[in-house]
């Protein structure tokens, strides 16, 4: 007894039209697979699309709401007057020597042709290029390297996002020493409320000698991380 074909496959005692028919229906069969298998794909290239583009959402949700905004001031200042803010009568002039400076850190004087890039630095910065960005209205802001992270984290948390240099500086005589041009703030804890009226008051000031002038493009000194 001669055995049957598979299903779908045309045996060779049919007639030409059962073949056909039956190649048709093998066709249409698999034609029929791949539509599903393409259905299927779609559905789970739709579900893994929302489930990253809800991933992305939330990274950015929580980068905003986790992440610490910069600290807005008003540039320039209107006069006030700050509880233990010194001011200083220092002169300008480019030189390319070490300068000998008459506040610890400098507020001023001369200074290198190049100024310093504002941001952050985790190591000492050369006094004459930072004294060059106080020239142009930027506010340096020193520190202790034996400050906490806590405090250092706060004191950050008070600075502008630019046209400020943060960095920590050996021999300082307070914990936070706030430099801008001519003018110094020393205090003790990075929670000081004078530190942002400091900011306020003299953060791009258009008492420096060049106001405006910019803050980048530079030098970035060893030790930047923002």
């Amino acid at each position: 007894m001669t055995p049957s074909p598979p299903a779908g496959v045309p045996g060779p005692n049919l007639t030409v039209k059962q073949q056909r028919a039956a190649s048709r229906a093998k066709k249409l069969d698999e034609y029929r697979r791949q539509q599903q298998r393409a259905v299927r794909n779609r559905r789970i290239g739709i579900v893994a699309g929302i489930v990253g583009a809800v991933a992305v959402v939330a990274l950015v949700v929580v980068s905003v709401v986790v992440t610490p905004r910069p600290a807005s001031y008003s540039a320039g200042g209107e006069g006030k007057s700050i509880a233990g803010v010194s001011t200083f009568t220092n002169t300008a002039g480019h030189v390319e020597t070490p300068v000998t400076y008459a506040q610890t850190p400098p507020a001023g004087g001369e200074h290198h042709p190049m100024w310093l890039n504002c941001g952050v630095y985790d190591r000492a910065v050369p006094n004459e290029n930072a004294v060059h960005a106080l020239e142009h209205g930027a506010i340096w802001v020193t520190y202790e390297p034996s400050l906490s992270d806590d405090e250092l984290k706060t004191l950050t948390s008070t600075l502008p996002s630019t046209y400020v240099v943060l960095s920590p500086y050996e021999g300082l005589p307070s914990p936070i020493v706030l430099s801008g041009w001519n003018v110094q703030l020393r205090v003790d804890k990075a929670s000081d409320p004078r530190i942002p009226q400091f900011f306020e008051e003299n953060w791009k000031s258009l008492t420096v000698p060049e106001p405006g002038a910019l803050c980048t493009g530079a030098l970035d000194a060893p030790g930047k991380v923002a």
